[in-house]
């Protein structure tokens, strides 16, 4: 009688590697992180997307360390490391950019200021602007945000800012002290979009609104003179 082996007796070791991973699947986590790592490529581009490499990595890494953890059932190591490198590159290199933008991206004699500087003083209800911007009237100032969109889309010399995209882009309604009517200086022009704007002049504060067509008026006006990089003659 001649000797046979089950499939029961065969020891792993003597199957094909191509055999044994047919019985083991795809974790899942790995495929996520590969994804994740090549839509993170988009962060290099807008730095908004910076969470999307950050989730990439952890990810990975998780992926990772459920292959490690349960070798003989799961495979994707390849994908998973792939998508943690992706991930990890666009995460740094992403960072440096928009930190190499932040730091220089404000001309000389002008001063930061941010959306929340800008919004109502609880400390002060009588004052439909806070103290703080009143005390900015007339100073040079740079500030970032987006247009918001109105009938006319292209050679835009005067336009209305607001902080985000969520207002600009999807027919929200901006509250006043989310609204900067903006006026380019010559030869500035522009286009409406939906990337960020950077803008830098003169800012002017009004406690009485000023009316502006289509929305219920604006108490902040700026008289730009530098625009994304570009400056008026």
């Amino acid at each position: 009688m001649s000797e046979s082996k089950s499939i029961f007796e065969t020891a792993p070791e003597e199957a094909s590697q191509d055999e044994y991973d047919r019985y083991r699947e795809m974790c899942a986590m790995a495929v996520v992180a590969l994804i994740t790592g090549l839509i993170s490529l988009l962060a290099l581009i807008f730095p908004v997307l910076l969470f999307l490499p950050a989730l990439g990595v952890f990810f990975g890494w998780l992926a990772l360390r459920t292959i490690r953890r349960r070798p003989q059932e799961l495979i994707g190591g390849g994908l998973a490391k792939v998508g943690l490198a992706l991930s990890l590159v666009c995460l740094l290199v992403g960072t440096s950019i928009s930190v190499t933008v932040y730091l220089t991206e404000v001309p000389e004699g002008f001063e930061r200021i941010g959306w929340s500087q800008l919004q109502p003083d609880k400390e002060h209800p009588e004052l439909p602007v806070p103290p703080f911007a009143i005390s900015m009237n007339e100073k040079p100032v740079f500030i970032k945000g987006y247009i918001y969109p109105s009938d006319r889309k292209s050679n835009l010399g005067r336009f209305v800012l607001v902080p985000d995209m969520g207002t600009c882009c999807f027919g929200g309604s901006p509250e006043l002290t989310d609204m900067i009517e903006v006026t380019l200086k010559d030869p500035l022009r522009t286009s409406w979009s939906t990337r960020i704007r950077r803008l830098a002049g003169t800012l002017l504060v009004d406690t009485k609104k000023k009316p502006v067509s289509g929305l219920g008026g604006v108490y902040y006006r700026l008289q730009v003179t530098h625009m994304d990089g570009k400056v008026a003659e």
